[in-house]
């Protein structure tokens, strides 16, 4: 592993870092906020799962969590959207909803794309284990929350591996990647045209075919140019009650899709997770 760069902020450390991954076949380049009371031993872990076009670097430059994460004792990992690099497939049009910067946060089966987007393994095993290794992380105590496709990710992941995330949260999170434009997109393009495959990256059906979790915090601004055509929280809302899964959606008035919006609310996402961390 790599040290890119590290500052002091709130008397904990920003770094930002790249590694050479063997799940993307790529270096991988992700950012880490260690809090303060590290120096007395493991500090429990919050994931935060970026969205389209996006690096680790928009939130970290402008998610503003490394004040309530120095306060409350959290380390804060924020992973790239995808593979990148020399060799790694792009949208072949080079749009923004597909390919680089657009993983989706599942392990694609399509050629040219099965080599290198294997995010879902990249996320849940190989960077927790270096994780485990280079930070003082506790992994029994983690949870996930993301942005837009990255709230998609936290919530399919949580799903698919309960217990894993002591909690799971979501800012504006694409509801259902089976019925919108960007995630039809996705997942044909990633796996092909198996519909069944489909449903075990999609937050709403995974809850209709028995997926689970305690419970599940998600934050949406109703003046979000995305969320009647791409978002659809009605939809987890509707399967969340037939599932019997506790949802609390908050819709935001006047916040639309930015990180204005998510730098908001950071901190009541963070605060919810910490009394869930124990």
């Amino acid at each position: 592993m790599e040290t890119l760069s590290t500052t002091k902020a709130f008397g904990g450390t920003q770094g930002v870092y790249r590694h050479a991954s063997r799940e993307t076949g790529t270096d991988m380049v992700f950012s880490v906020f260690v809090p303060p009371q590290a120096e007395q031993g493991p500090r429990p872990v919050i994931w935060y799962l970026s969205g389209l076009t996006c690096t680790h670097a928009n939130v970290t430059e402008k998610g503003q969590f490394q004040r309530v994460c120095a306060e409350l004792g959290l380390i804060f990992v924020a992973p790239d959207t995808s593979p990148r690099g020399p060799g790694v497939p792009d949208d072949p049009e080079g749009a923004y909803d597909f390919g680089l910067g657009a993983g989706f946060y599942l392990d694609a089966t399509q050629p040219p794309f099965a080599a290198n987007y294997r995010m879902e393994s990249y996320v849940t095993e190989e960077l927790p284990a270096l994780v485990a290794e280079q930070f003082p992380a506790d992994m029994t105590r983690q949870a996930i929350t993301g942005h837009s496709m990255g709230g998609h990710g936290a919530l399919t992941l949580a799903l698919k591996n309960p217990g894993r995330w002591s909690s799971v949260s979501a800012f504006a999170p694409i509801a259902s990647a089976t019925r919108c434009v960007w995630g039809e997109k996705a997942l044909s393009g990633y796996l092909g045209a198996d519909y069944q495959a489909w449903r075990r990256h999609d937050a709403t059906t995974l809850l209709e075919d028995g997926a689970r979790v305690d419970e599940i915090l998600v934050d949406q601004g109703d003046a979000d140019q995305f969320m009647a055509g791409q978002l659809k929280p009605e939809l987890l809302r509707e399967a969340c009650e037939k599932a019997g899964v506790p949802l609390t959606l908050r819709l935001q008035p006047g916040y639309d899709h930015s990180y204005y919006f998510v730098s908001t609310f950071m901190e009541d996402h963070l605060r919810w997770h910490a009394e869930r961390l124990g």
